[in-house]
């Protein structure tokens, strides 16, 4: 098993346990001791757990760093694919549609309807590739510089892209969703691009798995009152849904 592997079957058990022995671990995951504690080691690097004796906790809250994008792609996978789904529903024939970057926002793409037929707008050049061979679909990609694993494009010419693109819906990727702090995000590069996609949008939505519920990343995007709804696979907490209510948003579950 490749350790990005490891790492999102470590993190999905921490999702379910809120405590996992090394131990349980290692059983888990059929490796030894030593290989779970260096695992445990990185992930708490990244934010994604707190080592504790004997074993590992689910981390409240907290920045942390973003994991690769293969390792996120294994993550609440089934969550992400009904996410996808929930989202794809709220789209219309001909129109004009932003799919942000990250790894719920590909699943949306693979989502889309095989007879949709319109315009998408994406800085991803993940959900670029997933539609280019679409018949009656219309890919536009922003330009700018490239992050490595998300193929994400950000920076002026990105944003200038989207200050001229008037969308019907958008669809924007998360970081964190916080009731308290808003929508979060982990790379300052693309907060600008998704304020502007905010600010040009007909309709927004963002696209949370319940992972990013209470979690709070370095760079913060905006406020609930800034888009029209929360796109998630189950049930949201109630102090994130009463920020949602109180902005006027929607939930939408998959």
């Amino acid at each position: 098993m490749l350790p990005a592997e490891r790492h999102a079957q470590i993190v999905e058990a921490l999702r379910d346990n809120r405590v996992v022995s090394t131990e349980e671990f290692g059983r888990l995951l059929g490796v030894s001791a030593e290989t779970v504690r260096r695992d445990l080691k990185e992930l708490e690097r990244r934010g994604a757990l707190v080592r504790v004796h004997g074993g590992a906790t689910a981390r409240d809250g907290g920045t942390g760093e973003e994991p690769p994008f293969t390792e996120r792609a294994g993550i609440a996978s089934a969550a992400k694919t009904a996410i996808g789904r929930a989202a794809a529903a709220l789209v219309r024939p001909g129109q004009t549609v932003v799919i942000d970057v990250g790894t719920t926002a590909v699943a949306v793409a693979r989502a889309l309807p095989a007879e949709f037929r319109g315009t998408v707008a994406t800085c991803s050049l993940q959900v670029a590739a997933e539609l280019a061979g679409r018949p009656g679909v219309d890919v536009l990609v922003a330009g700018g510089r490239v992050r490595a694993g998300d193929l994400a494009c950000s920076g002026a010419q990105a944003v200038a892209f989207f200050a001229d693109l008037h969308a019907d819906v958008a669809f924007l990727g998360s970081g964190g969703l916080d009731a308290a702090t808003g929508l979060t995000d982990f790379h300052l590069d693309e907060v600008a691009t998704r304020r502007v996609i905010l600010g040009t949008a007909l309709r927004s939505y963002v696209l949370a798995d319940s992972g990013k519920f209470g979690r709070v990343a370095p760079h913060r995007v905006c406020g609930f009152d800034a888009f029209d709804g929360l796109v998630t696979e189950g049930p949201v907490p109630p102090d994130l849904a009463r920020a949602v209510e109180r902005a006027d948003g929607v939930i939408v579950t998959g």
